[in-house]
């Protein structure tokens, strides 16, 4: 039985790419939870819980350390996210009994982007230092150390916003992107880049749809 944890492990090979099953799987099923996401679907959140155990175990194999620890957290926020979303309070509810959107308020957008230099410049400095300080975990540098840093830490924004369905979540959303579009074409995974280079699309569209639907609320319920 082939080891389908194993990058090595090849799918199918097209236009002379091999695609593991890793890197195929995780793909798909991360392009289905980000487009039903935009739609605010709530069944963006289990889907994206089983592509994010794949993405651990790629990212471990191709040296994007920050990214694979990323993974964990984005785990644990699929669950989070998938009861917030199901279980409003009563004055956050919309005509569905779920999670209506909302805006963030400035001051706290604010704190948030603060604190994310800070935390990147920390996580950067911690993620150059990894093949060093643990050798027998992780034999090559890390790929990208400060810019893999800011994508996690903005990653781990957005999803903060995302679970409270942030109007703002899809504009940071965009930001990280279109710089992992870069990054994981220079790791050579090219599936994976070009579906974070849709993913600057759907970001664009969630932010349409999140602000019309916000919008359309009565003006009783479109307060944050």
């Amino acid at each position: 039985m082939p080891d389908f944890f194993d990058i090595r492990t090849i799918f199918f090979t097209v236009w002379d790419y091999p695609m593991s099953y890793l890197e195929f799987f995780g793909g798909v099923s991360g392009a289905v939870a980000v487009w039903l996401s935009a739609k605010a679907n709530i069944w963006s959140w289990p889907i994206g819980a089983f592509s994010v155990l794949l993405f651990f175990f790629l990212f471990y194999q191709i040296q994007l350390y920050p990214d694979m620890f990323l993974q964990v957290f984005f785990f644990i926020t699929n669950i989070q996210g998938w009861w917030r979303w199901t279980h409003p309070k009563q004055n956050e509810a919309d005509q569905h009994q779920e999670l209506r959107i909302s805006r963030i308020p400035i001051r706290q957008f604010i704190i948030w982007s603060v604190s994310g230099v800070i935390a990147t410049f920390l996580l950067g400095t911690f993620a150059s230092n990894l093949h060093e300080w643990f050798p027998i975990l992780f034999s090559q540098p890390s790929a990208f150390p400060y810019l893999d840093s800011f994508t996690t830490v903005m990653s781990i924004v957005a999803t903060f916003l995302m679970i409270e369905k942030r109007v703002e979540c899809w504009y940071v959303w965009l930001v990280v992107d279109i710089i992992l579009t870069y990054m994981y074409f220079q790791k050579g995974v090219k599936l994976v880049g070009a579906e974070y280079f849709v993913f600057c699309f759907i970001a664009a569209v969630g932010a349409w749809n999140w602000t019309k639907e916000y919008r359309n609320y009565p003006n009783q319920l479109a307060q944050p």
